[in-house]
């Protein structure tokens, strides 16, 4: 018999090993190799690492071009679960990340933390919640039996919201932070790591898909950037905590306060947005990606313009690190209990 059920790709499946390994070789290459990091701080420009956004702008291009804008034009399809993902991705997730993470930062780890370290700490966890997950939500989708149609236009809107809400919600809860960040920097990033990739991904995906076919584009062409993708994630990690690795070495308990916070905000989101669908008897192929959508994080912009802003070797950054060091293993925590609840929706069929 042959085993139909949904299954997560190795790499994916042990990312946050992978971010493990790529942490303890950075902190080796900062420690016995430091001309690495040296060289790397000065092949910049307006404070950007050149070879780590290069590496960025690979894993972000292919994620763009899976995405099929022309699911839009379906919104109207049972609108509900893309009403929860936009308002839990926009009206609640950020300003409960800033309210959560300035709870532990500033309250729980008051005696642990100084108030500069504290400020840098929470504005990584505001670049991490205003910045919803875009490529990983497919997996999550699969691995719960979602609606493959439906999560492609829940990422879509995202994507295009992005363009919009994500600069002013970043530069309004950074500044109630005491936290200047100069207007052009947020745009800047914006159009280098979402509007640049997304038009190309726009623009490939529909050469190809005319010349070639929709059925090579989607089995054939997009898997070929796969282990470009994967090879661009572990080497940026790597020159990111070859970096930070100093930092990390001086503080290593420091991981496990960052992550705290992130993984009980992932939580509670998750669970607001899973109740919520629930009252709302959708399907659980709807709910479960609608739910998953809100709690995951687009990781890889929120590194980005950490390193934008405030440099690669800045505490923010390392907090934007550990959040991909994290996700996995919670998000696949999340699949199992959404998979072992979809009977709570069983009256939506």
């Amino acid at each position: 018999m042959i085993d139909s059920r949904p299954t997560i790709d190795f790499f994916s499946k042990y990312l946050s090993v992978w971010v493990i390994l790529c942490m303890l070789v950075g902190i080796a290459i900062a420690e016995y190799i430091p001309v690495v990091p040296m060289l790397l701080n000065q092949l910049s420009y307006a404070n950007i690492s050149l070879p780590i956004a290069i590496l960025i702008w690979l894993m972000i291009y292919p994620m763009m071009m899976k995405v099929d804008f022309a699911s839009v034009r379906l919104i109207r399809q049972n609108p509900q679960g893309l009403y929860i993902t936009w308002i839990m991705n926009w009206l609640v997730k950020p300003f409960l990340m800033y309210g959560i993470a300035a709870a532990f930062f500033f309250g729980v780890y008051q005696s642990l933390l100084d108030d500069q370290t504290a400020t840098a700490y929470l504005a990584g966890a505001v670049l991490l919640g205003a910045a919803p997950c875009t490529a990983m939500v497919f997996v999550w989708s699969h691995l719960t039996r979602g609606n493959s149609t439906y999560t492609v236009m829940q990422v879509a809107t995202n994507d295009l919201i992005i363009l919009i809400a994500f600069v002013p919600i970043v530069k309004f809860l950074l500044g109630v932070s005491a936290v200047e960040v100069p207007w052009d920097t947020l745009f800047l990033s914006v159009v280098l790591f979402v509007v640049v990739p997304l038009a190309a991904g726009i623009m490939t995906r529909s050469v190809v898909s005319k010349r070639l076919g929709n059925e090579y584009f989607a089995t054939v062409f997009v898997k070929k950037f796969d282990g470009i993708t994967t090879i661009a994630l572990l080497v940026t990690l790597v020159l990111i905590f070859s970096m930070q690795g100093q930092v990390i070495i001086a503080n290593p308990f420091h991981i496990v306060l960052i992550a705290v916070p992130l993984v009980i905000q992932t939580i509670v989101v998750f669970t607001l947005a899973y109740g919520v669908a629930q009252r709302l008897v959708l399907p659980h192929t709807i709910a479960a990606p609608a739910a998953m959508i809100g709690a995951s994080n687009f990781f890889e912009l929120a590194v980005v313009v950490a390193i934008a802003i405030f440099g690669v070797a800045s505490p923010t950054t390392l907090v934007t690190i550990v959040g991909v060091l994290v996700e996995v293993p919670v998000m696949l925590g999340l699949v199992w209990f959404a998979n072992r609840t979809r009977h709570w929706f069983d009256r939506a069929r």
